[in-house]
């Protein structure tokens, strides 16, 4: 897996970054349109007159439905056409798909929009991914890796901000007069102004280069599907125990996130507004510093030649996080909750960096955005549908009380935590495996 590492044949720091960051943007966008939603979980089940479990599938189920379909797809396209293009034409649909969330005046057309929120979203991080591996060297990508990956924080942070803010402004149950749409409920008004500005994004990123390929199969087309699967069944413990591993931690990731802010008002009254504020902030520091410094650390022990140190620094999180999501809602107080929740976003944002690393390490250039994609598949099947119905399920049918919900999330939590520990040790046995036998395992210092 022969890849160059001299400076003169990688685009420049500034070129480099500025593509992060646009990047990192374009994923903070889509964390706005995708988490906006469980700020608004109790104002629109009590509009729509649904239950939690049908909640759990409007988060979860309709968001992953298209993502999955769309995803595998445009992956192979950006394996061989524009990635910057792809990228751009991603945001520009799901935008559009989140500002329609607010004309929808039921259940089933709200399913449907989420349903576009989806199926564009699901061509921008294959796409994402690839552009990295192909602007920053290997021992430089689990930084530049947990930058794109702090727009998960940011989006998820803003969301809650701006959502908490609208609240004030319009609470979601109020009714406003608007023109050409008539009247129209707050939780409508939060989801237009949220959807909106990603159409301006969308042309911005066309300022984005789209750089040449590298590493290995560089020069080859995109692999026939034989091809790459016989190159996934070689290192069949790297890709299974990564993605699993991942799959299980972001399980309860969006099993905490789509449900804490109806925990902290079910369990201790908190108002929207006074979510959105605390939550949100949150979510920005602890996440955001999460990802940056998990990012940054990998990338040092892989600079210092630690073969497997893209996931040390994961498997440090992973750990870390088993008491911590077990715990925070068995919390007597908000204070002590959210303290306990600000840890758990800052050790799953420590994961990311080494742990998208990891794959693309392992991954000829003409194959990384379709593992990325099956990768993003696992993820999002197990982890953005699975997490939030799981709760939803324990609560509604195994407790039988909305009450219940701390309880709930802590059983789904003591269940996934322990088993994301034992994939990634899977993971790290394969992935060792996998860089040994590659020409240019150890890095230059």
């Amino acid at each position: 897996m022969a890849e160059s590492t001299t400076t003169d044949t990688w685009p420049s720091s500034r070129q480099a970054w500025f593509a992060a960051f646009m990047l990192a943007a374009a994923n903070t966008f889509a964390f706005v349109d995708r988490q906006a939603l469980a700020l608004l979980v109790q104002p629109i089940k009590e509009d729509l007159q649904v239950s939690d479990t049908a909640m759990s599938l409007l988060y979860g189920l309709s968001f992953t439905m298209f993502y999955v379909l769309v995803g595998i797809p445009v992956a192979r396209l950006a394996d061989r056409a524009n990635r910057r293009n792809i990228v751009a034409a991603a945001i520009f649909i799901w935008s559009l798909a989140t500002a329609l969330c607010g004309l929808a005046r039921s259940f089933g057309m709200l399913f449907i929009a989420r349903i576009g929120v989806g199926a564009g979203e699901g061509g921008l991080s294959p796409a994402a991914y690839s552009i990295l591996s192909d602007y920053f060297p290997k021992h430089r990508l689990p930084a530049a890796m947990g930058v794109y990956q702090m727009g998960i924080y940011v989006g998820g942070a803003a969301a809650l901000l701006l959502g908490g803010l609208l609240a004030t402004v319009v609470p979601p149950s109020s009714i406003v007069n608007v023109p050409l749409i008539g009247e129209t409920k707050g939780w409508h008004i939060a989801f237009l102004m949220l959807g909106l500005p990603g159409l301006l994004l969308s042309a911005l990123m066309l300022l984005v280069p789209e750089p040449p390929r590298r590493g290995e199969g560089v020069h080859a087309p995109s692999p026939p599907f034989p091809v790459l699967f016989a190159h996934l069944a070689r290192h069949w413990q790297a890709y299974v125990g990564i993605s699993l591993g991942f799959a299980l931690m972001i399980l309860v990731g969006n099993a905490t996130g789509a449900w804490i802010p109806a925990f902290l008002e079910r369990k201790f009254g908190l108002t929207t507004a006074q979510i959105g504020g605390l939550y949100g902030t949150i979510t920005a520091v602890c996440g955001v510093s999460g990802t940056l410094i998990g990012g940054f650390a990998a990338s040092a022990l892989r600079r210092r030649g630690i073969a497997r140190g893209n996931l040390y620094a994961a498997l440090f999180g992973f750990i870390s996080l088993i008491p911590v999501t077990i715990l925070f809602p068995q919390m007597p107080t908000a204070a002590l909750s959210l303290a306990l929740i600000g840890a758990m976003n800052f050790l799953a944002g420590f994961n990311f960096g080494g742990g998208l690393a990891a794959l693309q390490e392992i991954t000829p250039n003409r194959m990384r955005a379709s593992v990325s994609a099956g990768y993003m598949l696992i993820v999002n099947l197990i982890g953005a549908a699975g997490g939030p119905f799981a709760i939803a399920l324990v609560t509604d049918y195994w407790y039988g009380d909305p009450q219940a919900l701390p309880a709930a999330i802590t059983l789904v939590c003591a269940i996934a935590s322990p088993l994301s520990v034992a994939a990634l040790l899977l993971g790290m046995r394969g992935y060792g495996r996998a860089i040994a036998a590659s020409a240019d395992a150890v890095l230059p210092a």
